[in-house]
């Protein structure tokens, strides 16, 4: 009886890392050993990216606000309080939309924001 391999599994295995290790420099997308630390710290790297993506948007999203509230002679902390107060519930990417689009909208909810407030 002939003696059985994983040779189509292994091969099939190394082609797939190689394949995502495509575009790496030097020897990085060319030799195994290498590809596979590579593409497992690619992995690792993307899943942190993934996580840092929502922290860094919500925080632009904070700075477009505060701006258009700086300009309006109010403050972000301010606003958010008086539409907490006013029980309007509206959330930070569409507040930052608001401000960056549609400036008249958005300077109608910080007096009604400031309203509550008072």
């Amino acid at each position: 009886m002939a003696r059985a391999t994983c040779a189509v599994a292994s091969r099939k295995r190394r082609k797939r890392v190689l394949e995502r290790a495509k575009g790496f420099r030097g020897n990085r997308s060319k030799l195994i050993r290498m590809a596979y630390g590579a593409v497992d710290r690619a992995n690792k790297n993307a899943y942190i990216g993934r996580k840092q993506k929502k922290r860094q948007y919500r925080a632009l999203w904070t700075m477009r606000i505060n701006a258009a509230c700086r300009a309006l002679g109010s403050k972000y902390s301010w606003l958010i309080d008086g539409l907490n107060k006013a029980g309007i519930e509206l959330n930070r990417k569409l507040l930052a939309d608001m401000a960056v689009n549609d400036a008249e909208a958005f300077k109608q909810l910080v007096d009604k924001a400031m309203a509550a407030r008072a």
